[in-house]
């Protein structure tokens, strides 16, 4: 049997071709990521290892607000007392923050995150070990600063330049000393590092005299570990150290972390990939067993068992996926050596390191091709066993008449049913919940109309007939050949509409998602421009940042979104302070009771959600403590209709500057005198000094920074969805031309008499299109109804949250389907018109 089973695959290798396509794609997917993964975790994990190579110890004191007006930080005497321990060889205070510069362009350099600030920390040799300066020397002056290489590079900076330095306050100009290499984590991650001398980094990010970090190093033969005891009992109690090695074990921890989210994220899209091949492989062996029910029935005649005709298709799948599997790892290879490289062409740097080549990426390549192509394959295998041998001898097609249809029907019809319910239940409950019920809904109704495909295909494709007699005899042939088999034609549509299904589902999603923050930002935003730090770079801007654009030509209104917190009855809440007077102009704030002008009278405002569910009303006294552990009683003086730009409480800025050492404000908005126009725009871009750190945004930069998002998450969600809709073009072309080999005497009677080339290839265009745009269908339906149902989980927490049919792209989709149908059936339209009409009449 295992003779045979070779023999039928070298017999059938162009057959086959189209199924190691499909399970070749899977697995590249997935050895791939396992490949790519594993590359990066270990490139970072000898990253961090090397940053804290020279660390034995490290200290870190990020007080809480109430201690950070006494203590800010570590003072000089903790660090002087460290370096004085047995087995210390030095110990350096640290600080950093945010710092960026820009380039020749005015544009920062850097993600804007990544961009850091520290103190330039020289020993008695007047070097600091954590950097290797390859020109100049470190900052030693305080109209000194120093830059990493790849920065210097980028902004074409050299020894000597003048460099606009970044803050979140007014930009300051620097004479650059040097530039050197470093392993620090921020230039690591693609951003950028500035050394300041110390008593300027001091001052910009805590206090003279301050640190925020130590670093010990040990001198040679001291233990970490007690040197880790010995540093404790001289730090302060809210301090907190570890040694170098456990925080590069950390690190490297965290790193597996956030790479394990991505991997999780990559192996769902390949798992959606193998689930879409599933039909193509059982679709392919079913058509081939049907092709070989007389050799399978002689076989049967002459002894082989069911249990041996089963094993002989297994083994065949066995061999096509072990072939795939191979191939398929080879090329997840070179995925992932193109991810990597990828990722770098983005900006997003990836430390160099060796490709790993582990054992898991190579046995779940072959475990995953192998498996799925013999489960996929096991159903045909035994149906060609059940086929009694006397019946199969007599006839060359074993066609699955309607009735055997009726138990598949039934149990599909279930099974979406109880999908359909989970589903309408998950979504009127909304919450955590709700989701986790549309989801279990969504997988059930998926299986459930997928089962229900070939019942499903009668109805749907003779809603087209019509429209096919405009093609004469090919249109009217192409549609009774689509529903000869409904079997097969679900098959082939599945894929399509698996597929569909999830970028369909994404689509309405998005758009419904985009609308309602779009419409947010139209309806509630009133402020001609927004101020915020470049990709949320930074503490927030500074409090200078608002005294400039109150003194900018024409700006007639400023009111910062201050973001803070106190404590309710132990329950933190946040709050957004704000200038009384001009956040009404700047937002449209609704007033449901009350009067916002009360917060010039230090009273609060509270949103009409939060006041409603705590039974609070205008006059009511709130007890707070603020994060400094101060007491205070606010009364409400307002409740105004909940805002996408707020937090739930609001009040007075001032009141809560009394309570922050340094107030965090992500955004200012600015009302300006004749609205938007360039000169405006100029003007508030020359009062924040030209600052590269911050950004002005008119209002159609505040719509794109909200819904950009979605449509970058978007785009990325069709690129990993392509792999299944390739999987399910291969299924289309697969089907097609099996079914052009079975048809070969029927299409060669066909041209006997008058069917010319031309009309046998429309025919056969057309039938590929009318399996294509139906599989379409069914998934654009089921991926709008889940698109509903996950919309309407969340829909309390975004308002203006209302349904939304992307129906551009919904008939891109439809489109993409018909052109998916003519390019699938190029080949096979080919093969059947040059078919011998002589021969394909005697064929049998």
């Amino acid at each position: 049997m295992f003779r045979t089973a070779l023999r039928n695959v070298l017999a059938h290798k162009a057959r086959l071709l189209m199924t190691v396509l499909a399970v070749m794609l899977g697995v590249a997917f997935v050895s791939g990521t396992l490949v790519f993964t594993d590359t990066l975790s270990n490139a970072f994990r000898s990253q961090s290892a090397k940053s804290y190579d020279d660390v034995a110890v490290a200290v870190s004191l990020r007080p809480d607000p109430e201690e950070a007006q006494k203590t800010p930080g570590l003072s000089q005497q903790v660090v002087d007392e460290i370096g004085k321990l047995d087995g210390v060889e030095s110990a350096t205070g640290r600080v950093d923050g945010f710092a960026g510069v820009a380039d020749k362009n005015g544009k920062l350099i850097g993600a804007g995150w990544s961009n850091k600030g520290t103190n330039f920390a020289p020993g008695k040799d007047g070097k600091d070990a954590a950097y290797d300066f390859t020109d100049g020397a470190g900052p030693t002056e305080a109209g000194q600063v120093a830059l990493d290489k790849e920065t210097a590079d980028k902004g074409g900076y050299k020894v000597g330049d003048p460099v606009r330095v970044a803050t979140n306050g007014p930009v300051q100009e620097f004479t650059l000393s040097g530039v050197f290499t470093t392993e620090d984590g921020a230039v690591n991650a693609g951003g950028s590092l500035i050394l300041f001398d110390t008593p300027v980094a001091q001052k910009l990010y805590v206090k003279p005299g301050w640190y925020s970090d130590v670093t010990v190093a040990a001198a040679p033969g001291a233990d970490d570990d007690r040197l880790l005891d010995e540093v404790l009992k001289v730090v302060p109690k809210t301090a907190t150290a570890q040694t170098g090695q456990a925080l590069a074990d950390q690190q490297a921890k965290d790193i597996e972390s956030g790479l394990g989210a991505l991997n999780q994220v990559l192996l769902g899209f390949a798992a959606i990939a193998l689930f879409v091949g599933v039909f193509l492989i059982s679709n392919t062996f079913t058509m081939l067993v049907a092709q070989r029910t007389k050799e399978l029935a002689l076989m049967r005649a002459v002894g082989a068992s069911r249990r041996q005709i089963t094993r002989s298709v297994l083994i065949e799948a066995f061999l096509v996926g072990l072939v795939a599997s191979v191939i398929g790892y080879g090329i997840g290879i070179g995925l992932a050596v193109g991810l990597r490289s990828g990722m770098s062409a983005f900006g997003m740097k990836v430390p160099d390191g060796p490709l790993v080549l582990g054992a898991t990426p190579v046995v779940a390549a072959l475990a995953v091709g192998v498996i799925i192509t013999m489960l996929a394959a096991y159903l045909p295998g035994r149906r060609a066993a059940k086929i009694p041998p006397v019946a199969a001898m007599s006839s060359v097609h074993a066609v699955a008449t309607t009735k055997s249809l009726v138990l598949r029907n039934s149990i599909g019809g279930a099974i979406t049913a109880v999908g359909a319910l989970l589903i309408f239940a998950g979504a009127s409950k909304g919450s955590d919940m709700g989701r986790m019920l549309v989801g279990g809904g969504a997988f059930l109704a998926l299986v459930g109309v997928i089962i229900l495909i070939p019942l499903l295909s009668r109805p749907v494709i003779a809603l087209v007939k019509p429209l096919l007699k405009a093609f004469g005899v090919a249109g009217k042939l192409a549609g009774q050949n689509a529903v000869r088999n409904p079997r097969r034609t679900g098959a082939t549509a599945s894929a399509l509409a698996i597929g569909l299904t999830l970028v369909t589902g994404l689509s309405v999603l998005g758009a419904t998602v985009g609308t309602a923050l779009d419409k947010a930002t139209v309806d509630q935003v009133s402020a001609d421009y927004m101020i915020t730090m470049a990709n949320g770079a930074g503490p927030g801007l500074d409090k200078s940042a608002l005294t400039a654009l109150r003194a900018a030509p024409g700006v007639t209104a400023v009111s910062p979104q201050q973001s803070g917190y106190f404590e309710i009855k132990g329950e933190f809440r946040s709050a957004s302070g704000v200038t009384p007077g001009d956040v009404e102009k700047v937002l449209n704030l609704k007033t449901v009771t009350g009067d916002l002008g009360s917060l010039a009278e230090g009273r609060i405002a509270v949103a009409e959600p939060t006041a409603e569910k705590q039974g609070w009303k205008v006059g009511d006294t709130l007890p707070v403590v603020y994060g400094d552990k101060k007491k205070a009683t606010l009364t409400v003086g307002a409740v105004f209709e909940e805002s996408a730009f707020t937090s739930p409480f609001l009040l007075d800025s001032k009141i809560l500057d009394a309570h922050e050492q340094k107030p965090f404000i992500p955004q200012v908005f600015v009302r300006t005198d004749g609205g938007e126009s360039p000169a405006n725009e100029a003007a508030l871009v020359k009062a924040l000094g030209d600052n590269p750190a911050m950004t002005v945004m008119d209002k159609q930069d505040i719509r794109d920074a909200f819904g950009g998002p979605i449509n970058m998450l978007l785009n990325i969600m069709y690129g990993l969805l392509a792999m299944a809709l390739i999987i399910a073009v291969l299924g289309v072309v697969n089907t097609l031309a099996m079914s052009v080999f079975e048809r070969q005497q029927e299409i060669g009677m066909l041209r006997a008499i008058g069917l010319d080339r031309r009309r046998v290839k429309r025919m056969v265009r057309l039938e590929a299109v009318v399996i294509s745009v139906f599989g379409a269908v069914v998934g654009i339906g089921l991926g709008s109804f889940l698109g509903w149902a996950v919309g309407e989980t969340f829909k309390s927490s975004l308002p203006g949250y209302a349904l939304v049919l992307p129906w551009d792209r919904i008939g891109i989709f439809l489109v993409l389907a018909g052109l998916v149908g003519v390019l699938a059936a190029l080949w096979p339209a080919r093969s059947a018109a040059r078919l011998n009409m002589l021969s394909a009449i005697k064929a049998e």
